[in-house]
């Protein structure tokens, strides 16, 4: 039996500076060498390789506008098309701003653009994009995710043929390419989202901002979206009756025609009323730069050195800070904001954290005396390990609060009542967040036997 082809390297030609590869005997040069062009095009090289079989790759010389640039054609349509009308300008005008489709496409984008920015377009087929998905494979990301990047890249060729940027056969042949499977491929498979204990929310919010606090109580209640409970603005809220109204400026469905209103009864209510800002209802309610004064203060309070004796409130802040806290909490700085507070409100066990081979080993590799060898240093990543998968086995997010708003509606009011309160257009995405209550089945097999 033959011995399979071994994977050619990365090389440096040393008189020229350049990088090479030889494939099947023949040189194939990449740039210069050690730069990202050159270590992009042999990933995209290597990657077409193994789907040929590992036969030597086909070498494009086809003239026409390269892979990025389509993408940086794209991206400048999707800046107005993936847009939603946000504060008012200067020109009494709504300014339009991109939304979380924008930056999906912009992340859907980054491996192509690295493997296979230089080549022509017309160049680019299924097994390129076979290269690209294998990429995000690899990367751990989960099956679903993978389909919808892929679906985006189709997509961003679909509108170029509409530009006549490429000719229509590139996007039919990309088309071709069906998505993966379950059970059919190597991609992780994801989790489905589970609500969150009350008791766990609960130990959590001692340990966080009164102003995020205030966030998930809202959701809570409301069953809101994160992204919606962070663009909260007093404008939007129609206090007039007792049970509040409130309008987000924008949400998921909007661009399908979609009215969203989320209802604010009585507690949700008296959590926002402190929060609202009359005198400018277009500010955010929830503010980080809100969070951070509020965490200044409780310092302030808890100093020990005397007024008198110098070190005067705000002495110790950098005049220029590498980061300020801003006007609004984007859903991921929401969702930092909680991972902390479960971070300290379920600490790894001291037995985990004290270690004493982990302790003298940290020791070792903060000192270099003597330098760590490969087992210590495999054997200090494995505990660091241990400690990151403790913290993500006690770690919850907001949109948790969603589903467990959802599967308390539906237990209570039913499945039709928690699809009026979640905004869904249809009951099928309701039982998705609501879980099923199994009480009256026990019941009825309890009964029939």
């Amino acid at each position: 039996m033959p011995r399979p082809t071994s994977t050619p390297s990365y090389c440096l030609h040393a008189t020229t500076g350049h990088a090479y590869a030889t494939f099947a005997g023949r040189q194939i040069w990449l740039g210069k060498h050690g730069t990202p062009e050159s270590r992009a095009k042999y990933d995209r090289l290597i990657g077409e390789w193994l789907l040929n079989g590992r036969r030597a790759p086909a070498i494009a010389t086809t003239a026409g506008p390269t892979v990025s640039t389509v993408l940086a054609a794209f991206l400048d349509h999707a800046k107005g098309y993936y847009a939603a009308p946000g504060d008012i300008g200067e020109d009494g005008k709504p300014v339009l701003v991109p939304t979380r489709e924008y930056d999906n496409f912009v992340e859907s984008i980054r491996p192509v653009r690295r493997i296979y920015g230089q080549i022509p377009a017309q160049k680019f087929g299924p097994n390129a994009l076979k290269v690209v998905r294998e990429h995000l494979i690899q990367s751990g990301i989960c099956r679903n995710v993978v389909n919808r990047r892929v679906g985006r890249i189709k997509a961003i060729f679909k509108w170029a043929v509409s530009a006549e940027l490429i000719p229509a056969s590139i996007y039919h042949a990309l088309a071709a390419l069906s998505g993966l499977r379950m059970g059919k491929t190597a991609a992780r498979e994801s989790e489905p989202v589970k609500p969150v204990a009350d008791s766990i929310v609960d130990a959590t919010l001692p340990y966080l901002s009164s102003v995020v606090a205030s966030m998930v109580q809202v959701q809570r209640f409301t069953g809101a979206r994160p992204g919606e409970v962070c663009i909260m603005r007093t404008a939007d809220i129609d206090t007039g009756a007792k049970v509040w109204t409130y309008t987000p400026a924008k949400h998921k469905t909007a661009h399908h025609g979609h009215e969203r209103i989320i209802h604010l009864g009585p507690k949700a209510r008296e959590i926002v009323r402190p929060f609202l800002k009359p005198l400018n209802g277009l500010a955010f309610i929830f503010s980080p730069k809100d969070a951070e004064a509020e965490r200044r203060e409780r310092l302030s309070a808890a100093r020990k050195t005397p007024l008198h004796r110098g070190n005067r409130p705000g002495t110790n802040k950098s005049r220029k800070p590498r980061r300020t806290p801003g006007d609004v909490y984007g859903v991921a700085e929401y969702r930092r904001a909680i991972a902390r507070a479960c971070d300290m409100a379920f600490p790894p066990p001291k037995e985990l954290l004290r270690d004493e081979r982990a302790v003298k080993l940290l020791a070792r590799e903060k000192s270099k005396q003597p330098p760590l060898t490969a087992t210590e240093i495999s054997a200090l990543a494995q505990w660091r390990g241990e400690i990151e998968k403790w913290k993500s086995e006690h770690r919850w997010h907001p949109h948790q609060l969603r589903h467990t708003a959802a599967t308390a509606i539906r237990r209570q009011f039913g499945l039709e009542a928690a699809q009026t309160i979640l905004g869904h257009a249809s009951l099928s995405m309701t039982e998705l967040y609501a879980e099923q209550n199994s009480d009256a089945a026990r019941k009825i097999a309890a009964k029939i036997g």
